[in-house]
């Protein structure tokens, strides 16, 4: 922790600032509640007048979100044992919607949940955030660490207040830009994608970028069971007239039946005895785009799926075992809701316009009404606060996944805890912040001489530290 943390040195300006971001990060690593940051102040024993300057930290000017986000990347490529396939890493996207009721809160607006499971509202007020993650970890498990998460929706406007002629773009382009970031800082790579995000935008902004990326970028996604590919045209046709761009059309759902028997079978799937029968072919995609893609149908037992990818030289069996791994990301989504309240921030600001709810077709958001430029000013700067403390989260769950990793076979402590089923060979990240919660006052006393013992107790409020916890 020592080691990671004193890498961030250098995105701050000043010293105070980087302590109150050492602070920050340790205190999301145990918290015990999701209360604000009153519960970092708790659970560190800090003095309680440092809770208006941990507030401020967020949007304080002495450091900068991107500095931030490329110094994580760094620190992770050095330290993080990460997956390969073929010399490239496997990057993990996804969307994550965040409910959120304030009215004065930037960014909010209505979403739409598509999800199969009856808990979830289909319609909620909320922040859309894009993620962006890297497999890591061991052959026993593979984590999916966070590198950036960004709000990518409702903050249009704001952004356009310091770049009026950059272009806005849709959520699912947006996704294909942070990969091709996260390529350049990783070499060649690998997106995985859920089906979402298969559109013809999508792939344009894909060729466009691989034509002059340092680093390719391929993509692993699914395709819905209605989908349709062209075949290759025919030879050039003799006569006047364009060439054909595209052969017939071929419907994917019904080669399950009309080429049942051109299946092939593979056992070894996610390291266990599973037998998978699979189709591969390359075909045609977009209306109007005609895109060559690789397509792979599954069968496994009763169900049926399509996966396609941008690699044509990727193997069947490869892209199958590739986006198994995808929803690694929706678990990391939990962790950094219900274990280290990544997304339980409050920023708001009194320059932001009240939400309307019930907005009519063809009339303005309210905050594309606000002209004031110190109004603007104080809007940004919450917008900054709301993203910095997701990546500030995004950088405490990465740290507990590389403890996880790096030290489950060395710290026999760490095997005291099981919900469902006893602890596997690599503990979960809740099981390394239940550790840490009891015993980082004794790792403190431990190690006096690092930076990171003398921040945290340079902040604390020592007469008042339970006696059991310096005991321990």
């Amino acid at each position: 922790m020592n080691e990671v943390l004193s890498a961030f040195r250098a995105c701050f300006s000043r010293t105070a600032t980087f302590e109150w971001f050492v602070v920050i990060i340790v205190g999301l690593m145990l918290r015990t509640d999701h209360l604000g940051v009153t519960t970092l102040i708790r659970d560190l024993s800090l003095h309680p007048r440092g809770y208006e300057t941990l507030i401020h930290f967020f949007r304080s000017s002495a450091w900068s979100l991107e500095s931030l986000r490329l110094t994580w990347v760094q620190v992770v490529r050095r330290v993080a044992p990460l997956f390969s396939l073929n010399g490239a890493v496997v990057l993990v996207g996804d969307g994550m919607k965040q409910a959120k009721e304030a009215r004065r809160m930037p960014g909010v607006k209505k979403l739409h949940q598509e999800s199969e499971n009856s808990s979830k509202a289909e319609y909620i007020f909320g922040h859309l955030f894009g993620a962006i993650g890297i497999l890591m970890g061991t052959p026993r498990k593979w984590f999916c660490l966070p590198l950036f998460m960004n709000l990518q929706d409702g903050v249009k406007s704001i952004f356009g207040w310091e770049h009026p002629a950059e272009r806005q773009d849709s959520h699912v382009v947006q996704m294909i830009d942070q990969g091709f970031v996260a390529a350049q800082a990783f070499g060649k790579a690998i997106l995985l994608l859920d089906r979402y995000f298969l559109s013809i935008p999508a792939l344009e902004r894909w060729k466009a970028e691989s034509a002059s990326a340092a680093a390719p970028l391929y993509i692993v996604t699914k395709v819905k069971t209605n989908a349709v590919a062209y075949e290759h045209p025919s030879a050039r046709k003799k006569g006047r007239g364009r060439p054909p761009k595209k052969g017939p059309m071929v419907k994917l759902k019904e080669l399950f039946q009309t080429r049942a028997s051109e299946f092939q079978t593979t056992v070894t799937m996610y390291g266990k005895e599973e037998t998978v029968q699979y189709l591969c072919l390359d075909l045609l995609w977009g209306q109007g785009l005609y895109q060559e893609l690789r397509f792979v149908l599954v069968r496994w037992g009763d169900r049926l799926s399509i996966l396609v990818t941008t690699d044509l030289t990727l193997a069947a069996t490869d892209i199958i075992q590739l986006y198994g791994y995808r929803f690694k990301i929706e678990c990391t989504f939990r962790e950094m809701k219900q274990a280290i309240g990544g997304f339980s921030y409050h920023f708001w600001s009194k320059s932001m316009p009240k939400l309307k709810r019930y907005l009519k077709k063809g009339e303005s958001h309210p905050v594309e009404q606000v002209i004031d430029e110190k109004e603007r000013s104080r809007i940004r700067q919450t917008v900054k606060a709301i993203e910095g403390y997701v990546m500030c989260s995004c950088i405490a769950m990465g740290l507990l996944q590389l403890i996880a990793v790096r030290y489950s076979g060395r710290v026999p402590g760490l095997f005291f805890r099981y919900l469902r089923t006893p602890s596997k060979t690599v503990v979960s990240e809740a099981t390394v912040m239940a550790y840490l919660r009891t015993s980082i006052f004794r790792l403190f006393a431990c190690n006096p001489q690092l930076s990171i013992t003398k921040i945290i107790q340079s902040k604390q409020e020592t007469h008042d530290i339970d006696a059991n916890s310096l005991a321990s």
